[in-house]
């Protein structure tokens, strides 16, 4: 289960901690990639921000990106839920660029 820390009046704050070794960098370029350590097992969030339009998909160690994947673009920092009660924990994910341009994709793992 993951806690939010309280304010003064013990009002849960909706933020995260960065997870101590817990950062994270694909290469998104004209073949798929993914990260290379798999997510901590206790990890349920995870933030991504990406520095080029990217095609993006969840899964294990052997998980793949296409254009049939979802879109996700350049300059924006998203945290995504990557366990819940009902499903499966994914370890991986793998990202394709969206368009002609290489670049970066960085994830934090959260707690």
């Amino acid at each position: 289960m993951t806690s939010l820390p309280v304010d003064y009046n013990s009002n849960p704050v909706p933020v995260m901690r960065l997870k101590k070794d817990g950062a994270h960098a694909i290469a998104a370029g004209a073949s798929t990639a993914r990260n290379a350590a798999a997510f901590d097992a206790d990890t349920k969030v995870i933030s991504l921000y990406a520095t080029v339009p990217v095609f993006l998909k969840m899964g294990d160690d052997s998980v793949t990106a296409t254009a049939s994947d979802h879109y996700f673009p350049a300059g924006i920092y998203y945290d995504f839920a990557i366990e819940g009660s009902a499903s499966v924990h994914y370890s991986h994910m793998a990202v394709l660029r969206a368009d002609g341009v290489d670049g970066m994709v960085y994830i934090s793992e959260k707690e």
